[in-house]
C-alpha cells in the first residue's frame, strides 16, 4: 500500500490519551534509528533523517518516542532541527537511564542525580520546557526503585516532565512503581513474532496504561512463503511489515506501536499500515501463529 501526497494515514489508526490527557494518533514514529550504526553517533545521512521526522508529521504522526541515549543525544538534537518549533498536536516522549560508552553498549544509571542531569539535557536539546512522557529506560537494580522514581516525580512536581513511564518491566515492577508514583505507560519488546509480554499487555489494557511495543515489526518466520502472512499480504496488496502492525493496532486499544526507519519510502510504508483492515477471520489466523 503505497502514500497518496497530501493524504494523513497515521490518523486511521485512531487516537488514545496518554494519562488521559495527551492525545495522540495511535500510530507514531520512534526515533532510534535516524542515528549512526549501533544507535552511535551521527547518520550516515543527516538531511534524510529530517526529511524522515517531517514527512512522519505529514503524514499525520503526533507521537515521536526517542531517548536520551540514542546517539547519544543526536535524535533529539535532530528531532529539534527538523520540527521545532513544534505542532500543537506533537508529543515528544523521551527516555533516561541507559548509558553508552559505545556502538550497542548499553548499562543502565539510575542514581537521581544523573536521571535529572539527562532530564535537563533533554529539555534543551529537544527545546522544550516540559517533556509529556518521560521514561526509565531501564530499573537499575543499584539504585532502590524509590530513590528512581522518586526523582522522576520531583521533577514532575517541578513542571519538567508532565507523565511519567517505564520501559522493559514485569507487572509486578508496574504496581511496585504505581505505588510510587502515576505510571502512564510502559514501552516493552512486543510484535507479531514475539509476544512474551502478553501478560504485561493485558495489564496495561486493564488498567488504561500506553503500550509502547518496541521492534514492532519484526515478522520472523511468518513472512516465510506459504506462510500466515504471505497468504494475507496477497490478500490486501500489503507487506508483511503493514500486517504486523495493522495487528498491533487491533490488539488493544492501549497499543501505541512506534516503527522507526531512516528512509522516507520506508516511512511511508508503515504509516500506510494504519488504513489495513484485517478481517476478523485474519487477526484469529495471526493470532493463532507465532
Amino acid at each position: 500500500m503505497a502514500v497518496d501526497a497530501g493524504k494523513q494515514p497515521a490518523k486511521a489508526s485512531g487516537t488514545y490519551r496518554i494519562g488521559g490527557d495527551l492525545q495522540v494518533d495511535r500510530l507514531g514514529y520512534g526515533a532510534m534509528q535516524i542515528t549512526g550504526s549501533g544507535v552511535w553517533g551521527d547518520p550516515k545521512d543527516p538531511a534524510e533523517a529530517v526529511r524522515v521526522l517531517r514527512r512522519a508529521v505529514e503524514l499525520g504522526v503526533t507521537f515521536i518516542d526517542t531517548a536520551d541515549s540514542y546517539g547519544p543525544f543526536v535524535s533529539e538534537l535532530l528531532i529539534r532541527e527538523a520540527l521545532h518549533p513544534y505542532a500543537d498536536d506533537l508529543v515528544i516522549a523521551t527516555k533516561a537511564g541507559l548509558t553508552r560508552s559505545g556502538p550497542g553498549d548499553w548499562r543502565p544509571v539510575g542514581r537521581p542525580e544523573y536521571l535529572r542531569q539527562q532530564c535537563e539535557l533533554s529539555l534543551r536539546h529537544l527545546g522544550l520546557e516540559t517533556i509529556g512522557l518521560y521514561q526509565l529506560h531501564r530499573i537499575d537494580p543499584k539504585v532502590p526503585l524509590e530513590d528512581q522514581l522518586g526523582e522522576l516525580a520531583l521533577l514532575k512536581q517541578e513542571g519538567k516532565i508532565r507523565h511519567i513511564g517505564l520501559s522493559e518491566v514485569t507487572v509486578e515492577q508496574i504496581e511496585a512503581a504505581r505505588k510510587i508514583t502515576p505510571i502512564v505507560s510502559v514501552q516493552n519488546l512486543y510484535n507479531l513474532a514475539d509476544r512474551g509480554a502478553e501478560d504485561v499487555v493485558a495489564h496495561c489494557e486493564r488498567n488504561d496504561l500506553a503500550f509502547i511495543p518496541w521492534f514492532p515489526i519484526a515478522t520472523g518466520n511468518l513472512a516465510r512463503p506459504g506462510g500466515p502472512l504471505d497468504a494475507i499480504s496477497t490478500e490486501h496488496g500489503a507487506t508483511p511489515a503493514q500486517l504486523a502492525l495493522a495487528w498491533l493496532l487491533r490488539r488493544s486499544p492501549v497499543m501505541l506501536p512506534i516503527p522507526g526507519t531512516s528512509s522516507v519510502a520506508h516511512l511511508e510504508e508503515n504509516v500506510a499500515a494504519a488504513e489495513v483492515e484485517l478481517t476478523d477471520s485474519e487477526y484469529e489466523t495471526l493470532s493463532q501463529t507465532t
